[in-house]
């Protein structure tokens, strides 16, 4: 691989109608805003929250976007967190406000599961399994 390839990254980002209501559901399950950027309007222009190793982005909607629906287990597209408490993290999740899709789990691949969706209907998963390890 060059070495661009070994040195790039992937991080979450998300647009959210209440900002504020996001970041409170996201401390909730451990996160930290670890770089606030206040829009003009009361708005949050960006902001970073961070949980471990994990990042994600949050930002103030700037129209009025339509969250898909849930259709099974699935809105079709999420983020993963990657995590040894799934069950902790699915109880604060929900606590917080989180609806729950299904509740943790164990697969036949032998990985722990659950899966919410926040309070602005985007879907989250909490896993043990770490994605990107070679079988």
């Amino acid at each position: 691989m060059d070495d661009w390839q070994d040195a790039t990254t992937l991080f979450g980002y998300l647009s959210y109608a209440d900002v504020p209501a996001a970041i409170l559901w996201l401390e909730a399950l451990g996160f930290q805003v670890v770089s606030p950027q206040p829009g003009d309007d009361g708005t949050v222009q960006h902001a970073e929250l961070r949980l471990g190793r994990a990042v994600v982005m949050v930002a103030s909607s700037d129209e009025a976007y339509d969250t898909p629906a849930l259709h099974g287990q699935s809105v079709g597209h999420g983020l993963y967190l990657q995590t040894p408490r799934v069950d902790e993290l699915f109880e604060r999740a929900v606590a917080a406000g989180g609806r729950s899709v299904f509740p943790p789990e164990d697969t036949e691949w032998g990985s722990r599961r659950a899966r919410v969706l926040d309070p602005g209907g985007n879907e989250w998963s909490f896993g043990s399994y770490e994605p990107g390890h070679t079988w």
